[in-house]
C-alpha cells in the first residue's frame, strides 16, 4: 500500500512539474500586442487618475489624491520595462520613434515623472496654489513626454 501511495505521489509530483515547465516559456516574456496594449493601458489609466487627482486636490480631499498620486509613480516605474525594440510599430501604437532613438532620455522622463508624483504627494497640502503644484509637477510632465515621444491624436 505504501509503495502504491508513493508512485501515484512521484507520478502527480511529475505531471506538476512537467506542466510547469511547458507552461513557463509561454507566460515569460509578453507578446508584441500584449505589450504594446498594455503600455497603452497603463498610460490611459494614469491620464484618468490624473483627472481624479485634479479633481481631489483641488477639492481639498489630498488623503485621496495622495493615494492616487502613488500609484501614477508606480505606474510610471513600470512602463519603462514596456517599449522593448520590438514594439516599435503596430497595434495602433502611439508611440514615436524618438522613445528607441533616445531611450535614455524617455526612461529619464519616466523616472521622473514617477519622482514628481512622489514630491506631489508630500508637498500637495501645503502647496500655497494647488493648480500649479499639479501642473507642475504632474500635467507638466505628460505635456514633456506628448511633445516628443506620442504622436499627435
Amino acid at each position: 500500500m505504501l509503495l502504491k501511495y508513493n508512485i501515484f505521489f512521484f507520478k502527480y509530483i511529475f505531471f506538476i512539474l512537467i506542466f510547469t515547465i511547458l507552461s513557463f516559456p509561454a507566460n515569460s516574456e509578453l507578446s508584441i500586442e500584449e505589450t504594446i496594449k498594455g503600455r497603452k493601458a497603463l498610460f490611459s489609466k494614469n491620464y484618468s487618475t490624473a483627472k481624479k487627482v485634479q479633481i481631489f486636490a483641488t477639492k481639498g480631499e489630498f488623503d485621496k489624491a495622495k493615494t492616487l498620486m502613488l500609484e501614477m509613480s508606480e505606474n510610471y516605474k513600470n512602463l519603462v520595462k514596456y517599449f522593448p525594440e520590438n514594439t516599435k510599430e503596430g497595434f495602433k501604437t502611439e508611440a514615436l520613434p524618438s522613445i528607441w532613438e533616445n531611450k535614455e532620455e524617455f526612461n529619464d522622463l519616466m523616472n521622473k515623472s514617477s519622482n514628481d508624483m512622489i514630491e506631489l504627494a508630500s508637498i500637495i497640502e501645503n502647496s500655497d496654489d494647488v493648480k500649479v503644484s499639479l501642473n507642475k509637477l504632474m500635467w507638466g510632465n505628460c505635456k514633456a513626454c506628448h511633445s516628443k515621444f506620442r504622436a499627435p491624436h
